[in-house]
């Protein structure tokens, strides 16, 4: 592609040599666009027991850690607060209760109880593991945007008050390890939002392009599913699914060269 220059009354043509390379793919998503790696997004480990039948759900799920228990949350009087959060099968076709839309088949439910919660990040503990596998290793990346999209809907049986809120949201841990958000998504029940039960609806979290300052530049990603609100709104089940990230590169130029009067780069950019 011809550009041209005006020097001393006279136009030179230089012929800009442009290599426009689009990295991404699973592999390489983190650093150059495209998805990224969400172990166990689909929450489809470990197996769940089959639908009705006892114990009904699998209280491990491989890859998330839970959130601790809160203070005011009295296992005598309520029950365990692990049984509050949990993977299940999907219901077989032609069941009032299947999600049409699961990914894969099973999905996470977790009570609408504030504090409850799962989240994933590169020292997080799965439930099958006593030690951080570190297999989520994805970094805000200076340059890139985030979008972290799941799949979810409240419970056919036993669906949360109007105006519970569940959040989702993508975080960096700091010096302290505490987890700092970077950006969120709060979902209320609310009639018209959920209208078809059997459906999971996506909603998304966005992170604008990563600059260089910014406090989360380079720190690994954390992703967190929570049950928020007031204590009164307690009750009740969300279930979510099919979580993913993607990273999406701004256009920049790298490797800027001119030798023999011809001048080369390379673009690194999103596909299109």
């Amino acid at each position: 592609m011809p550009s041209l220059c005006r020097r001393g009354g006279f136009f030179r043509a230089l012929q800009v040599l442009l290599s426009a390379t689009v990295l991404g793919g699973a592999g390489m998503g983190a650093l150059y666009g495209g998805p990224v790696f969400v172990p166990n997004g689909s929450f489809e480990a470990p197996l769940a027991p089959p639908p009705y039948v006892a114990p009904y759900v699998e209280l491990r799920i491989d890859a998330w850690q839970k959130t601790p228990k809160v203070f005011w949350w009295d296992e005598t009087a309520y029950g365990p607060w692990d049984q509050l959060i949990g993977i299940f099968a999907n219901t077989p076709p032609g069941d009032p209760s299947r999600l049409e839309n699961c990914d894969g088949s099973q999905a996470l439910y977790l009570f609408a109880n504030p504090g409850v919660g799962v989240f994933q990040d590169y020292d997080s503990i799965g439930s099958s593991t006593n030690a951080p596998s570190h297999a989520f290793d994805a970094r805000f990346e200076v340059g890139q945007s985030y979008r972290l999209t799941a799949g979810v809907t409240i419970s056919y049986y036993q669906p949360p008050t109007n105006g519970a809120t569940l959040e989702l949201s993508l975080y960096y841990r700091d010096a302290a390890s505490n987890q700092v958000t970077v950006a969120a998504t709060s979902i209320t029940n609310a009639p018209g939002v959920f209208d078809a039960v059997t459906n999971l609806v996506d909603f998304q979290v966005n992170v604008p392009t990563v600059a260089a300052g910014d406090a989360w530049a380079g720190r690994h990603i954390g992703i967190a599913i929570l049950a928020t609100g007031e204590l009164s709104m307690a009750g009740g089940v969300w279930d979510v699914d099919n979580v993913r990230l993607a990273a999406t590169q701004a256009p920049m130029l790298t490797g800027t060269a001119v030798s023999n009067g011809q001048v080369s780069f390379t673009l690194l950019s999103e596909p299109g």
